[in-house]
């Protein structure tokens, strides 16, 4: 099977850091709790910890579902996926319609039990950030913005050093980076002008990207098929 061209590593890499900026942004302003990246809810615990009977207990409850919840989706990538590299032979296409899925049931629990709905959606953007880890020596990222700027900052200097880096090693950062900004504008729009219901919209939109990367799946394999039959009657 032909593999995943960088251009279509970057296109996919900015629709998942839209996805999960939406979610996140999206909690963020419902909720005050993180669910796609973790510093920032673990410094939220670790200050309500220190000054007992003054913080919030409800958002310490919060963040620290969010916490266990993106390590518990993480979890499930790793045991479903078995490598953290990306191959296009794995199944990401069903795994990212299951967590359109998932998105959709948070939406519905959300108003009755928001904690529920919290680890839901966290589990989903780690789980989303497990899918796949590494990609020809760079390390992706699409829930977070830190690392992907540690990476740029890396090869940045590399290419000053004269060392050969690709072009294309240097705009995931960029790209990711205006993708996740995206995001939060658009998921800021939906919830600061009830514009629609953002979870249910966001578990529409990762439905119709697994279905879509599942159909692109299978034409290739149809292509590769097609090629090694070509290549046999010769």
């Amino acid at each position: 099977m032909r593999p995943i061209a960088p251009r279509q590593i970057v296109f996919g890499g900015c629709l998942l850091a839209f996805g999960a900026s939406f979610l996140n942004t999206g909690f963020l302003l419902s909720t005050g709790a993180s669910v796609s990246h973790l510093t920032g809810d673990i410094a939220r615990i670790g200050s309500g910890l220190s000054s007992i009977g003054k913080s919030n207990g409800l958002h310490i409850v919060n963040v620290t579902t969010a916490t266990f919840g993106f390590i518990t989706g993480a979890t499930i990538s790793g045991f479903l996926l078995h490598h953290p590299t990306l191959e296009i032979s794995k199944p990401y296409g069903r795994i990212l319609s299951a967590l359109g899925l998932c998105l959709i049931g948070a939406h519905y629990s959300y108003l009755e039990f928001p904690i529920l709905s919290i680890g839901i959606v966290s589990a989903v953007c780690g789980a989303q950030n497990a899918l796949a880890s590494r990609y020809r020596g760079v390390v992706l990222r699409t829930t977070h913005l830190t690392g992907l700027f540690t990476d740029f900052g890396i090869h940045l200097g590399m290419k000053f050093r004269g060392h050969k880096i690709e072009g294309w090693k240097l705009w995931i950062p960029v790209l990711i980076t205006f993708s996740f900004l995206l995001g939060a504008v658009a998921s800021s729009a939906f919830v600061l002008n009830n514009l629609g219901h953002w979870m249910f919209s966001a578990g529409i939109g990762y439905l119709v990207g697994g279905f879509a990367w599942s159909v692109y799946k299978k034409s290739l394999e149809k292509d590769t098929g097609r090629l090694s039959s070509g290549g046999d009657s010769k």
